[in-house]
């Protein structure tokens, strides 16, 4: 691996309201509830784009994209993220891998996946072999257990380009 290897975290949490779509991963799926948000409120798509910019010590998604900001209400979040990958290429740093998280106890996202994986990896411009995505639920505890909100945690690995 390169020695100049950089590792990100990110973490999104949003509430679910009656009245707006689900967006997870930029994939819409059907469901009684959708996210609560000054965006779109896809959490995948927040903690992988807060996962990219803590591993290019770049500023966090809130300070990059503010809900303050009504240029992004009811943002795609697919944009937001190629907005902040093209601030990590800019720092001359390339994707290893995405590994994700969805934290939610409805609905079952087993079957949404691959679906989730190929919208990442297509927005990132990476081979769907680097990213994963994983469902867990909370076992009843928490507002994410309870099925009040949906979660999720993603780590993204950069690299220095190499010259070719």
């Amino acid at each position: 691996m390169d020695a100049d290897a950089r590792v990100g975290v990110g973490y999104d949490l949003h509430r679910l309201v009656r009245g707006r779509a689900l967006v997870l991963a930029g994939v819409r799926i059907e469901y009684e509830f959708g996210l609560s948000g000054h965006s779109d409120a896809d959490v995948v798509l927040h903690a992988v784009t807060d996962a990219l910019l803590g591993a290019a010590g770049l500023p966090d998604i809130g300070e990059m994209f503010p809900d303050t900001d009504p240029r992004y209400k009811d943002a795609d979040s697919r944009v937001l993220l190629a907005s902040a990958l093209e601030a990590v290429k800019a720092k001359g740093l390339v994707i290893g891998n995405v590994d994700v998280i969805v934290h939610a106890e409805r609905p079952k996202l087993s079957v949404h996946k691959r679906a989730m994986r190929e919208s990442i990896a297509g927005i990132l411009g990476v081979s769907i072999d680097d990213v994963n995505v994983k469902a867990k639920t909370n076992e009843g505890v928490d507002a994410v257990g309870r099925g009040e909100a949906i979660a999720c945690t993603a780590v993204a690995l950069l690299q220095r380009k190499t010259p070719e």
